[in-house]
């Protein structure tokens, strides 16, 4: 049973940040409806670099790859130049790159069209997950609820799971996910947004609020 005081200070966080987080959803639903490709694209190159990495770091990075042209354009060893703090940037950026190809049809991107395909974002999920390299079910409902469709999608972050184990939705923080367990634990918060009466969209705004202390990405 979760304890009163828990209810009580993720709701108390909610109404001090409801206006920030109203503004910050506005933001990411707008992203697939009116956005172009490469800020679309920019969106699931942010979700490939930020595992282990700090979410600060990795769209710092994002945004040099954007003004200096290289997001679309750059070789893999240009993109990697720009990847300061990103952590296993080596690999993440070979993964880019492979990233950068799978959405090229006669040389433009069309990565819009193909994610807007899916009425649903559980299925646009399991195919990013089976489809691009670097993608695990964490970041691709990161990468969905950045631009839209995925605002009731888990994004189980060391955060996330952190707070989720406070508020006795899981026992203990698990070394890895498997798809099974991720799905378990995130029927687990969708039961516990029931629970508080705090919509999944902004629920995990509340709890990654509630470790950081501010309203990312």
């Amino acid at each position: 049973m979760l304890e009163p005081d828990f209810e009580d200070e993720i709701r108390a966080i909610l109404t001090s940040i409801q206006d920030e987080i109203q503004s910050r959803l506005q933001e990411f639903d707008s992203v697939l409806k009116t956005g172009d490709e490469e800020s679309i694209f920019a969106e699931l190159v942010f979700c490939i670099l930020t595992p282990q990495s700090k979410a600060k770091s990795a769209w710092a990075a994002v945004k040099r790859l954007l003004g200096k042209g290289l997001l679309l354009a750059g070789t893999e060893d240009q993109v990697l130049r720009e990847l300061i703090g990103v952590r296993f940037k080596y690999k993440k950026a070979g993964y880019v790159i492979e990233a950068r190809n799978k959405f090229l049809i006669d040389g433009k991107l069309v990565i819009k069209s193909r994610i807007s395909r899916f009425s649903d974002a559980y299925d646009a999920r399991e195919w990013l997950v089976r489809n691009v390299k670097g993608i695990g079910y964490k970041e691709a409902s990161h990468f969905l609820r950045n631009i839209g469709p995925g605002a009731d999608l888990a994004i189980l972050d060391r955060h996330i799971l952190k707070n989720l184990r406070s508020l006795q939705v899981i026992e203990e923080v698990p070394a890895s996910l498997s798809r099974r367990r991720y799905l378990e634990i995130e029927e687990g918060m969708n039961k516990l947004s029931e629970r508080v009466g705090i919509p999944m969209s902004h629920l995990d705004l509340v709890l990654w609020y509630k470790e950081t202390g501010e309203v990312f990405k």
